[in-house]
């Protein structure tokens, strides 16, 4: 079976945008939940996408394993009455670690967000695990890369689906987008919930191959597009990102797994 459609959709609007007061549910460090406005967001996308023609539907959705991606995908799901399979490949963006500050957060398994998501199928083994070190922009960029032409085959060779949803991060959306349409230096700035669709028009390689129907559309949300982001809003110094601290006690933790997992599955 051939995959035909992508849609990838950016999570919803982050709570600790709008308040301090905020618990990351799971212990992770910088997983901050939804705001109340980003679940009607969500709730929004699980309408929409239900009223469309069943034929155009996803049938199955990858998520970031942070818990905001993955309460976007939950409306999502149960409306239309699939799975979540969680996949680090599409997880969030950190620039590189300042030297000596540890490393990135990483949420965890499938198997441990499960008691938050019912709607995950834990049976998906991730293919991609993305350093904790974090990434240059070319990195992120070839991070995508890689991940889609190890995805798209395995969903239409193992799991057969015509039709799939990436929930992800402003970052990762860009380059997913990029990757799909052959064109890295693609203008593209991506709202909370916003939907980019892709159509394959023809066969072999899995990137260059897709043809993007709308980018970071936010007419199915009664607020439109907010928060919109882009790659120019980066800090940049020296000609590079600036670099960010890690996670404060994680310096002497072990950076795997790293890369593509495929022998895992």
């Amino acid at each position: 079976m051939t995959v035909e459609k992508i849609y990838i959709v950016r999570h919803g609007f982050r709570l600790n945008w709008v308040s301090t007061d905020w618990l990351d549910v799971t212990g992770l460090p910088r997983d901050p939940p939804l705001a109340a406005y980003g679940e009607k967001q969500a709730q929004e996308l699980g309408a929409y996408f239900l009223s469309i023609p069943e034929k155009e539907r996803p049938t199955a959705i990858f998520s970031s394993p942070y818990y905001r991606c993955l309460q976007t995908a939950k409306p999502i799901a149960n409306a239309l009455g699939i799975s979540v399979y969680v996949e680090h490949g599409i997880g969030e963006w950190y620039s590189p670690v300042a030297p000596n500050t540890g490393l990135h957060p990483r949420p965890g398994s499938a198997i441990s967000l499960q008691q938050y998501f019912p709607e995950i199928d834990p049976s998906w083994s991730s293919i991609y695990y993305p350093s904790r070190k974090g990434e240059e922009v070319d990195q992120v960029h070839e991070r995508a890369e890689t991940f889609l032409r190890a995805l798209i085959p395995r969903v239409e060779r193992v799991e057969r689906h015509a039709r799939i949803m990436l929930v992800s991060h402003a970052a990762t959306v860009i380059t997913l987008a990029r990757a799909l349409v052959g064109k890295r230096d693609l203008p593209l700035r991506v709202g909370c919930c916003t939907v980019t669709e892709l159509v394959r028009h023809k066969d072999g390689d899995p990137l260059g191959v897709w043809t993007a129907v709308r980018l970071a559309d936010g007419s199915p949300l009664t607020g439109g597009t907010s928060r919109d982001w882009g790659f120019e809003d980066i800090e940049i110094a020296e000609g590079k990102v600036v670099h960010d601290p890690g996670v404060d006690g994680t310096q002497n933790e072990i950076d795997e797994p790293v890369g593509l997992y495929l022998s895992k599955m």
